[in-house]
């Protein structure tokens, strides 16, 4: 979170007040959203995750916003975002790095990645992003939740930061299908002032929600894009849950098949049209604010008011070149071909969807660059995306797929999803921010134990959790003379085989060659978390005499 609305429980009270007197707006009414930091707030400033703009304080709201709050909705706070949605890591001059709630070491995606984080750790019911390339559908996959990148023209971008005109889209996040269908309800629509939308309103039905019937994949026909799964490396985790995900669908009845689009990788190649309109773009903006602190990215990077980690990025968005460039028309026109090429696709095959992996890996960890993504065809192509989660690796990482479809195809991409919603159950809340006691998260959780192991050799351990960042800190003490010595101690997890739970790795070594006493700092997965909560972490003491083990102690953890 960037900021927290603080007249947010008056707007509680005098909606409550209003459905008491007159009935409610609809399904929204008194309904908590949160908004990515570059949508425009009248009441909050707008960010965009750069230092730069902190006090940049709209005068009117952003249209889709506007529509959320005649919709009867709560606009609870803004999100963090990669800073001028210039990336898809979330990390700012303004706020730092944003972390993945399923793994604190590990980032949530962007540039959306405060929504997504904020969204699967339940601090609202639903979310706006935007994705210019990924941006909605990667914070998606890696937070386990649903995010519709909505086709070109059929919502509003007016009154929220651009990165790049020409792709980008503003739309919305949710934990569940329902939710967000509610949220396009609300928000999509023909906006005078973005010139994008006009005729939008053809394409709106009365309500998305009529298309969330069960045994929506029953018939339905998916074309898995096999050249989008392709990973190097290989990714045999993500692997088996995007394998298991499609046998599903086939056992619900849907029929997929195997498709491609010739060509595809040399048609994606070089496609972006940010270079040529960042700068112009965001230019454009600020002078619609009169009030802005800069005016321009020159004057941002000038001043040195951007994080470290965009320097590159940003530099190379100055001004090298612009839409008069020869090569923007060389970008544009690949728009069109791609979109012819997409579109023979679902008529030669006679598709509903195109199926395929969201990102090409897990959520990168911290300090690192985001691995690949499939962001491209759906934006080149224009057409919308709905990233769907598909199920976790066995360490606890969300996955998530993308379901492609024609043209205006909103409906249908949410009747598939909602059927898949229903075979799979694929929420999964994260391990960090747990149901609150009392108003309060759980409290560490502590263990102790001793080893009496073989001859004189002794140790006493002492560890302590904490739930809600899976971090465990271990302190051990141990004894012994001559060959009874300690050599070391570990810290280890089980191994389940399939029949039972026998000895597993290592963790974390405690205590190393030499040392009496020593300690260890460990971050624990969920298989780790798991072993934890069953009893089956344990601890060995190893000796000269003993290398292969000198007595171990399982860890009961009790709370502190």
């Amino acid at each position: 979170m960037v900021t927290l609305n603080p007249a947010a429980l008056a707007q509680a009270d005098a909606l409550d007040r209003e459905r008491a007197a007159k009935g409610p707006r609809g399904p929204l009414h008194g309904i908590p959203v949160l908004v990515k930091d570059n949508f425009d707030t009248h009441d909050m400033p707008t960010t965009a995750g750069a230092l730069a703009l902190a006090t940049l304080q709209p005068a009117s709201d952003a249209f889709q916003v506007a529509k959320l709050r005649a919709a009867g909705a709560i606009i609870l706070g803004k999100t963090a975002m990669h800073e001028l949605a210039a990336g898809t890591i979330t990390i700012s001059s303004l706020t730092g790095q944003s972390r993945n709630p399923y793994d604190l070491r590990r980032s949530p995606g962007g540039s959306s990645g405060g929504t997504g984080a904020a969204l699967a750790a339940s601090f609202a019911a639903a979310g706006m992003g935007s994705d210019t390339c990924g941006s909605i559908r990667i914070p998606a996959a890696y937070q386990n939740l649903f995010g519709f990148r909505t086709t070109r023209g059929l919502a509003s971008r007016s009154g929220v930061v651009p990165l790049s005109d020409t792709p980008d889209v503003a739309g919305p996040l949710a934990r569940s299908v329902t939710d967000l269908a509610i949220m396009l309800d609300a928000t999509v629509g023909e906006d005078p002032a973005d010139a994008v939308t006009k005729g939008a309103g053809a394409h709106v039905p009365k309500s998305y929600a009529d298309a969330l019937q069960p045994g929506a994949l029953k018939g339905a026909r998916i074309g898995v894009l096999r050249s989008l799964f392709a990973v190097q490396p290989a990714d045999p985790d993500g692997k088996d849950v995007y394998d298991k995900a499609i046998a599903a669908m086939r056992g619900a009845g849907a029929e997929l098949v195997d498709v491609a689009i010739p060509g595809l990788d040399a048609l994606l190649a070089d496609f972006s049209t940010g270079p040529f309109e960042f700068a112009e773009d965001l230019q454009r903006y600020l002078a619609g604010h009169p009030g802005a602190p800069v005016k321009s990215l020159a004057d941002i990077v000038a001043r040195g008011l951007h994080h470290d980690q965009l320097d590159t990025r940003l530099r190379d968005g100055l001004g090298k070149q612009d839409r008069q460039s020869p090569g923007y028309q060389v970008v544009l026109a690949k728009r069109t071909v791609v979109r012819a090429a997409t579109d023979a696709l679902f008529e030669r095959e006679r598709l509903d969807a195109v199926i395929y992996p969201t990102s090409l890996g897990r959520p990168p960890v911290i300090g690192a660059e985001n691995i690949a993504s499939n962001c491209p065809l759906s934006v080149v192509s224009g057409l919308p995306a709905l990233a769907i989660p598909a199920g976790f690796t066995p360490r606890g990482l969300p996955v998530g797929l993308e379901l492609l479809g024609p043209a205006f195809a909103e409906q249908k991409l949410l009747g598939l999803a909602y059927g898949w919603e229903q075979l799979a159950a694929p929420r999964r809340p994260p391990f960090s921010t747990p149901p609150l006691v009392a108003g309060k998260p759980p409290g560490p959780q502590q263990a102790a134990a001793k080893i009496a192991g073989a001859g004189s050799s002794r140790a006493t351990i002492r560890v302590r959790y904490e739930p809600t960042t899976a971090r465990l800190h271990a302190d051990v003490e141990a004894s012994g003379t001559g060959q009874d010595a300690p050599l070391a101690a570990a810290l280890h997890r089980s191994h389940d085989s399939g029949t039972g739970f026998g000895p597993g790795p290592i963790l974390a070594p405690v205590l190393l060659r030499g040392q009496r006493r020593g300690s260890a700092d460990v971050v624990l997965d969920a298989l780790a978390r798991a072993d934890l909560q069953a009893g089956r972490l344990y601890v060995v003491l190893y000796t000269p005499a003993a290398p292969l083990g000198a007595g171990q102690a399982k860890l009961v953890f009790m709370p502190e």
